[in-house]
């Protein structure tokens, strides 16, 4: 699976900006389903599911990991080419597409981080001792609200991702321990035109 794919054609942000395919994205994302699966998953017709999956397909967004055979019939497995998509220039002008795309996927990324809160562990959300030191903590849950430029905005966005491709080469390594534990990260950063917080000044 790709790292990031950059989408080149307008019908791909089409395909991406339907709600249902962004839920299925994100399914798919994780690990391969077939269709069946995915029926069940949303309670809805496989007819309705496989032509979703088919438009996602024809757009290169999903493809064929592998297939089993089940009771003489053949089942494919499907799942996401990348992590992560991002339009390419000659998409820009096509702004709108690209809005709904990202709000679709981002929503759907907030449901999914709901639903694994609730399914964690509950030592999970334990803490050792009370401080007040973020690298002692268990966990990290955190709203922030900040005023920047475009391009310190920008500039940070490039400080985060090589963070965060610094903590998935841990994954990488070979000398895994006893010792190392799962850990599931989702964050989100975007415009917005209202304050969130107001800091009433005494």
């Amino acid at each position: 699976m790709l790292p990031m794919m950059t989408l080149t054609d307008h019908s791909q942000l089409k395909a991406l900006s339907d709600p249902l395919r962004a839920k299925m994205m994100i399914r798919l994302l994780e690990k391969p389903y077939t269709g069946q699966q995915l029926s069940e998953i949303f309670d809805l017709s496989r007819s309705k599911i496989h032509y979703h999956l088919k438009e996602l397909e024809k757009n290169k967004l999903i493809n064929v990991v592998r297939k089993e055979e089940k009771n003489g019939i053949i089942q494919k497995f499907y799942q996401s080419v990348a992590r992560g998509f991002t339009p390419s220039a000659e998409l820009l002008p096509h702004m709108t597409d690209i809005s709904e795309s990202s709000r679709q996927l981002l929503f759907q990324m907030a449901e999914k981080t709901k639903s694994v809160i609730l399914s964690a562990p509950e030592h999970a959300f334990n803490q050792d001792h009370a401080t007040e030191v973020p690298s002692e903590w268990n966990y990290v849950g955190s709203m922030w609200q900040v005023s920047a430029t475009e391009k310190q905005f920008k500039t940070w966005i490039k400080k985060y991702f090589a963070l965060m491709e610094e903590l998935q080469s841990l994954n990488e390594r070979k000398e895994k321990t006893s010792k190392q534990k799962m850990y599931f990260v989702s964050t989100m950063a975007f415009e917005i035109d209202d304050e969130i917080f107001k800091d009433e000044k005494e």
